[in-house]
């Protein structure tokens, strides 16, 4: 039972507009937020596939003005936002708009807490002893080029401390972008394996935000929708990239998912994967894809009656299941699922025995252990390490 106690609270500070072809809008939405020279906080990859071209055109069409920054990488160290900090204010910028998944909207968002602070983003790290916001970042308008993360409507920031080998967050109403412009033709020529770690990313922040110590009504109701799309849609969309209503509900679910974090926090998924992916380079949505089905099985006792409903969303005729075998059958309907599109296990990603008990016990110390379905130990982490191995 949850502790109904609580004074819980559900915020969207972002406003959400979607459709084909939404981004020839970006002109009016920037005039809108009273944005006249905006940063554009992008990657090398989304240049190389065409995707900034389709948004710059519209901005040229209505002679926008605007600053490129397109350095970003994945997993955004602190170096990463200081430079596009500096570009910002070296150019007198007065807004950011994020083109690109996860990493460079999370750099955008921590652009913009350097911006309303003055200060570096670790300033404002989600721990004990550090700052909290207590300004707005600029208008930030979110467009992303993949449908995963979710980024777009999360309070959330995560960014890199080389020096710590850690992912830290940032967030709180304060940081979320003021505008998500979703057009899910920017995600046609994303590559199988790129739709495939992305979109499990996206069912992933459903199932953990639906089953974790924080869920609430309204993080359930679209917490469900997401998983129902990701159960329908992702193979779509992974075997046929031009397969437009794939995209657009696999995009769909990638912001339901991202609204259902709410104001809190995850599970034993992210727990791993975040902090995974401060040791290690690898692809976040590889990560969680990998790990997913392992956390599912060790979590299912915590929330059964939760489980057996997802597999109701996942399609599963639980008709006739006991609320135990329908439990299991959400389990193994996410592992059918991975492994139809092709998601791989931890040790093709590098990952060895060897680094489990390093592993394990920075899960263990990351603040989205608590709250996780089922008690977690550091033992319980080696477990579910060698199973995702």
């Amino acid at each position: 039972m949850k502790d109904l106690n609580k004074l819980h609270y559900f915020e969207v500070p972002t406003v959400m507009k979607h459709a084909l072809g939404a981004v020839n809008h970006l002109p009016g939405e920037l005039a809108t937020l009273g944005v006249k020279k905006p940063l554009i906080v992008t990657d090398q990859g989304v240049v190389k596939a065409g995707l900034l071209d389709m948004v710059l055109k519209p901005l040229k069409d209505a002679a926008v003005s605007y600053v490129l920054y397109d350095q970003v990488v994945f997993n955004p160290p602190l170096a990463t936002v200081a430079a596009g900090t500096e570009l910002y204010q070296k150019n007198d910028c007065d807004g950011l708009v994020a083109l690109g998944g996860g990493s460079s909207m999370d750099c955008a968002k921590a652009i913009g807490v350097e911006i309303a602070h003055g200060e570096p983003v670790l300033e404002y790290e989600c721990a004990e002893g550090k700052k909290e916001l207590s300004k707005r970042i600029p208008p930030l308008t979110c467009i992303p080029t993949t449908a995963g993360t979710g980024s777009e409507v999360t309070l959330w920031a995560v960014i890199t401390d080389p020096a710590r080998q850690y992912k830290f967050n940032v967030g709180g109403p304060l940081i979320a972008a003021h505008l998500a412009l979703v057009d899910p033709l920017l995600h046609l020529s994303l590559p199988a394996e790129v739709t495939a770690g992305t979109g499990m990313d996206a069912l992933c922040h459903a199932v953990e935000c639906y089953t974790c110590a924080y869920a609430q009504p309204a993080t359930d109701a679209v917490a469900l929708m997401a998983i129902e799309y990701a159960g329908k849609y992702l193979r779509r969309a992974v075997a046929y990239g031009q397969d437009i209503e794939a995209r657009y509900y696999m995009a769909m679910s990638a912001m339901l998912a991202g609204l259902s974090y709410g104001a809190e926090s995850a599970g034993a998924v992210h727990a791993m994967t975040q902090t995974m992916g401060g040791i290690f380079p690898v692809h976040h949505g590889i990560a969680v894809g990998s790990t997913l089905v392992p956390v599912m099985e060790y979590n299912w006792m915590g929330e059964p009656a939760k489980y057996a409903r997802m597999a109701l969303a996942l399609g599963v005729d639980t008709f006739g299941m006991t609320e135990r075998e329908a439990a299991f059958a959400a389990v193994e309907a996410t592992r059918e699922l991975a492994e139809d599109i092709g998601i791989p296990k931890l040790s093709a990603l590098g990952i060895k025995e060897s680094d489990i008990p390093r592993l394990a016990q920075e899960a263990f110390n990351d603040p989205q252990t608590i709250g996780n379905p089922r008690d977690l130990t550091v033992e319980a982490y080696e477990q579910i390490y060698r199973r995702a191995l």
